[in-house]
């Protein structure tokens, strides 16, 4: 079965004090429909009424088992995640839904409920930034990384505040689906196709706003360019800045440089007109600026692990 064909199963974990935004980013995101081949169930420490954070409760219709049926689970932030550990059937199901294959997968603040497994431990971690100290004064053995949007550590997924846990889920998808179910549900929820999980959580206040939006719009440009050649000194000047503010302000803005941003935007062209068309590996080559098929082999294989025709093979769809 093709990677496209593959039912994946989702529970989200819905534990007290749980803010609504983020119980609604995984539910809606991997919600079941034509193009995204998901399960989605919503869960608690057991079925019944779950008192939610912000005013709002939540009515699950299932208890802990959804863990063991699961292939991922989200576990949304919660309010006062320092104050207390889950429940010890909680902590139990996240780590025997671990053990089994499953993929632990937090938003914000949810974070602190897969510290509580030990299953953060000696790995890499985000949280809200408001907790991020409070995070790691709890379980000093988590690396915690304040300034990122998400990270992943393959099978345990930590991101910030509620906006990232739509990248993070985007994320997922590009991992399980490819690139253009990403892009397909990336337009479908007006966000962002792509944030990198090494961009910044948040613009220092020193910046200037109209900034951003100039390199949100020379972004914009760039990506309508990717074909021909792009330079450090185009995209500053587009920008109205010099190439030396340019570069840095871009890496705050993206957690890349400027030409690594320009040629992992050319590898995702690259990705979807292979998952989407039949074109060979040097014509897309030359469609995505990368001008021979052993430069865009050289690049695939240096960011994504694998080779433009296995990736083809895995993410095409079938009949």
């Amino acid at each position: 079965m093709r990677a496209a064909e593959r039912l994946h199963r989702v529970a989200v974990l819905v534990l007290d004090g749980a803010k609504p935004l983020d119980v609604g980013i995984p539910a809606q995101v991997f919600t079941t429909r034509a193009s995204m081949p998901y399960e989605v169930r919503v869960c608690g420490a057991a079925p019944g009424l779950v008192a939610g954070g912000d005013g709002l409760s939540y009515h699950v219709a299932h208890g802990l088992e959804a863990l063991a049926w699961a292939d991922i689970v989200f576990v949304p932030g919660y309010r006062f995640p320092d104050r207390e550990d889950p429940p010890p059937s909680v902590v139990e199901a996240l780590i025997a839904a671990h053990r089994r294959g499953a993929r632990l997968a937090a938003i914000s603040t949810g974070a602190f409920a897969l510290a509580a497994t030990g299953l953060l431990d000696g790995r890499r971690a985000t949280t809200h930034w408001h907790y991020t100290r409070a995070l790691a004064a709890r379980h000093p053995a988590v690396n915690v990384d304040e300034n990122v949007l998400f990270v992943d550590e393959g099978t345990v997924l930590t991101s910030a505040g509620a906006a990232s846990g739509i990248d993070l889920c985007l994320h997922i998808l590009r991992r399980d689906l490819g690139v253009a179910a990403s892009n397909h549900a990336a337009r479908r929820l007006v966000a962002a196709p792509y944030r990198s999980g090494g961009q910044a959580q948040y613009v220092p206040r020193s910046v200037p706003e109209p900034v951003g939006e100039r390199f949100a719009a020379t972004r914009e440009w760039a990506l309508h360019r990717l074909g021909d050649p792009l330079t450090l000194e185009q995209m500053a000047r587009h920008a109205a800045v010099s190439p030396r503010t340019f570069s840095r302000r871009f890496v705050e803005d993206t957690g890349y440089t400027p030409m690594q941003w320009v040629m992992r935007a050319r590898i995702d062209l690259a990705r979807e007109l292979l998952e989407r068309s039949e074109r060979s590996v040097e014509q897309i080559a030359a469609d995505v600026g990368l001008g021979t098929g052993t430069n865009l082999r050289l690049h695939f294989h240096r960011i994504l692990g694998t080779t433009p025709t296995e990736y083809r093979r895995t993410f095409t769809r079938g009949d």
